[in-house]
């Protein structure tokens, strides 16, 4: 896997991340280092395309507010943030966690903020599937007799 593709995947698990948990995950790894904005949070909205069963034409579905920021460390590293909703402090940490994942601290951040993270979300994924796994209802003919 390539390191784009891993920085795709880590800035995709911040967006999504509930925010609460997100920030006990940040307050629990330790200090903030010193780094100063290039974007302070600007709250924007975006605008959301869909594709009619996945595969369709792409059409325009509506607009979505997000929230977006860029800053860059003191050691150089560039975070950029960008979350659904007005959250300036999550959009905060997730730049922050994103310039800390190109530093040499990657490692310590993945595991103390990235794989907790990971497993809760996949874990949450799997419960409700198994929710609604319990809900399915099978429907199946019978074979009446004058039919045959």
């Amino acid at each position: 896997m390539t390191a784009e593709n891993n920085r795709r995947a880590w800035m995709s698990l911040l967006a999504k991340a509930p925010a609460d948990r997100l920030n006990v995950l940040w307050q629990a790894h330790g200090a903030t280092p010193a780094f100063h904005w290039l974007r302070a949070p600007e709250i924007g909205a975006s605008m959301v395309r869909g594709r009619l069963g996945g595969t369709g034409a792409p059409f325009n579905l509506g607009e979505m507010t997000l929230t977006r920021c860029a800053l860059q460390l003191e050691s150089g590293e560039l975070g950029h943030g960008y979350v659904q909703g007005r959250d300036k402090a999550k959009a905060r940490i997730a730049a922050l966690v994103d310039a800390l994942m190109q530093g040499p601290e990657a490692e310590v951040v993945a595991a103390a903020i990235l794989t907790p993270l990971e497993l809760e979300m996949a874990e949450a994924k799997t419960d409700r599937a198994e929710k609604a796994a319990a809900t399915k209802v099978d429907f199946f003919t019978m074979v009446r007799g004058e039919d045959s």
